[in-house]
């Protein structure tokens, strides 16, 4: 939309958030008027393009083909053109025929800061002609009114709410329509149901609304301040009345006339079920990061028994084995601690492995002033990958560490990584000593030995991807990583799920 008025029209950015704005609230008034809505736009040489359509939910629509970006046709352009010069509503004689159906046609000026700077086609399919209902009625009148309001600049609302307090329900769900006081002058079948099963017992007509609502709150719960303005329709927001265990979403929307209040159109939707399953993520999500952060408490107690229990050991072999038991427990933990502390079952893992990659230098240096440095970023990382990768990164250092710097008074570690989607390549560089002379490429000494286990069964069983031992240009090694941060058997198995 913002395109096709950029390319056609010369509009300020207040214009063009006010067009945008009506687009936004304009499925009510077409549900309303059982009608399409076209929204022209005047181009420079004195045409008009459609730049946005809305059909309605109620009723037939008049177009089945989307004409945004298409200019308006020459019977229509006089209509538009005076609604637009008048700045008055422009309503046809006759219907006019589209192939084999009647149309009644309305245009309706955009009005904003007192100016029109757009236009809105009513259009209206006549095919069905049967005898207007009570209910259609009372639509109708509803959606005349909110009409006009855009005429006179009225509508949409600017101070109207944003974000969850605007938007649904529809006027499918329940309409009420209100006089300036408050009080019901039509309630659909939908919506008495709705208030039915609140606990009303009654017709609503003739009564106020506020007085209704104010007997079915359970003054135990708390209550959203913005109620009473909205079921007394002087505010255009949405907001929940509970209860006995029903929920109802109600959104007003304020009808003015030369910006006096002369009623209102309140919407309702019973949200019971939809209520109860966000209780259910919540206390789901509540549960998951206790357990995070009960399985981090375990870890954590571990880890400091086997603290204990190496401190006791007399043999230097045991006592390190026990040491680097302890470290990987550690770094678990760690993962644990940041799933605890967010809603998603993804971390960020960049500080999470800082902190874990600092700390297993410190632990390995046993005196050598060893630095890391951290190229890139891993950004979101999946709760499954982010334990064995870290896992992988902290035994790299701590083997480059223990291995590399022996005997020397300062190094460097370099943890880099590119990132693209699920792939992530990743090297762990030092400048320390070197591979020991091979024939096949080694880490420094073997192998074979735990660590160096880990990390190869962890890359290639759980990341899915390779691991490589180089020598580095200008000394030291190289340990190129190359993996996958998504389960590809898991992202197929929940495709065809």
């Amino acid at each position: 939309m913002s395109d096709l008025i950029s390319r056609h029209a010369e509009v300020s950015a207040a214009d063009n958030e006010w067009l945008h704005l009506l687009v936004g609230d304009w499925q009510v008034i077409s549900d309303l008027a059982f009608a399409d809505l076209v929204l022209w736009m005047p181009t420079a040489d004195h045409g008009f393009v459609a730049v946005s359509q809305c059909r309605p939910s109620t009723g037939a629509t008049v177009h089945y083909d989307d004409i945004v970006g298409s200019r308006a046709p020459e019977g229509q352009l006089a209509q538009l053109r005076r609604a637009l010069s008048e700045v008055a509503p422009q309503r046809s004689r006759e219907p006019r025929w589209f192939g084999a159906y009647a149309v009644r046609e309305e245009a309706v000026p955009v009005v904003h800061e007192g100016r029109a700077i757009a236009v809105v086609a009513r259009q209206t399919n006549l095919g069905s002609g049967r005898t207007p209902s009570r209910l259609e009625l009372n639509y109708v009148e509803a959606a005349d009114d909110l009409i006009a309001m855009i005429s006179r600049g009225e509508f949409p609302m600017a101070h109207a709410a944003t974000g969850p307090r605007r938007g649904a329900p529809r006027v499918g769900d329940g309409l009420i329509r209100l006089n300036s006081e408050g009080e019901v002058l039509y309630a659909s079948p939908n919506a008495l149901s709705c208030f039915h099963r609140l606990g009303v017992i009654g017709p609503l007509v003739g009564r106020s609304l506020a007085e209704v609502t104010t007997d079915l709150v359970e003054h135990q719960n708390p209550v959203d301040e913005s109620l009473p303005l909205v079921v007394m329709g002087r505010a255009p927001w949405r907001t929940d009345l509970e209860a006995h265990g029903v929920a109802l979403s109600l959104r007003a929307m304020p009808l003015t006339e030369s910006g006096q209040r002369i009623g209102a159109v309140l919407l309702c939707r019973d949200v019971s079920e939809l209520r109860r399953r966000e209780r259910e993520l919540i206390t789901k999500d509540a549960t998951i990061r206790e357990i995070h952060h009960r399985v981090k408490n375990n870890l954590q107690t571990v880890a400091a028994l086997l603290r204990l229990q190496a401190r006791r050991m007399d043999m230097p072999e045991a006592r390190a084995a026990l040491e680097e038991a302890m470290r990987r427990v550690a770094t678990i933990a760690l993962v644990h601690e940041s799933l605890s502390q967010t809603l998603d079952e993804e971390v960020e893992f960049d500080d999470m492995v800082g902190r874990a990659l600092r700390l297993a230098a410190d632990v390995a240096s046993a005196g050598t002033k060893v630095r890391t440095v951290s190229e890139g970023s891993f950004g979101l990382v999946p709760a499954e990958v982010a334990t064995p990768l870290a896992l992988v990164l902290t035994e790299l250092v701590t083997n480059a560490v223990e291995h590399g710097f022996s005997g020397r008074e300062s190094g460097t570690v370099t943890v880099s990584v590119e990132r693209d989607g699920a792939q992530a390549r990743v090297v762990v560089a030092d400048d320390g000593t070197g591979m020991v002379a091979a024939p096949e490429p080694r880490p420094r000494g073997s192998k074979r030995g735990l660590g160096t286990q880990i990390v190869s069964t962890l890359v290639t069983n759980e990341l899915h991807g390779s691991i490589d031992w180089v020598p580095r240009d200008g000394g030291g090694t190289e340990v190129r990583i190359e993996v996958t941060l998504r389960d590809p058997r898991r992202e197929n198995a929940a495709a065809h799920g």
